[in-house]
């Protein structure tokens, strides 16, 4: 555990949070700056960087609380859906592995994604990072 890691230390419970569901692998606490009551931060125990560096056998486990806590916003909340994001490396304010869940209800004003969306400039270039996608997912396939 890095010393300096905000959320090691929450997880280690080394620091004071506002925690909604832990188990063996995963710790959740309450967002300090929330986009709607009951935003909520899921993060391994253990210090992983990023979803790329997650190991294949923390994968189930991590997003078994995903799927608990995004059904927990409902039940426990009485929110309509949630949403549910990762950021990895950009706009990441904390360098620890964390899903954000947020729960949801219909006209609550938040606008589909947090970015410009834009167009491909045709289908060439849609094609051209269609292909550049397929290659790069074989190679890490193999």
């Amino acid at each position: 555990m890095p010393v300096e890691c905000l959320f090691c230390r929450i997880a280690a419970h080394s620091l004071p949070a506002a925690i909604v569901l832990e188990d063996e692998h995963s710790l959740a606490f309450l967002d300090h700056r929330p986009l709607f009551p009951g935003h909520s931060l899921l993060v391994p125990k253990t210090h992983i960087e990023t979803l790329a560096d997650l190991p294949a056998g923390s994968v189930e486990p991590l997003f078994m609380a995903a799927q608990c806590l995004a059904r927990a916003m409902e039940a426990g909340l009485g929110a309509e859906g949630s949403f549910v994001a990762i950021n990895n490396h950009i706009s990441q304010s904390v360098p620890h592995l964390h899903v954000h869940v947020v729960p949801r209800r219909k006209k609550d004003g938040l606008k589909g994604f947090f970015w410009p969306r834009g167009k491909y400039q045709g289908d060439e270039e849609m094609e051209t990072v269609r292909l550049a996608l397929v290659e790069a997912v074989a190679q890490l396939r193999k």
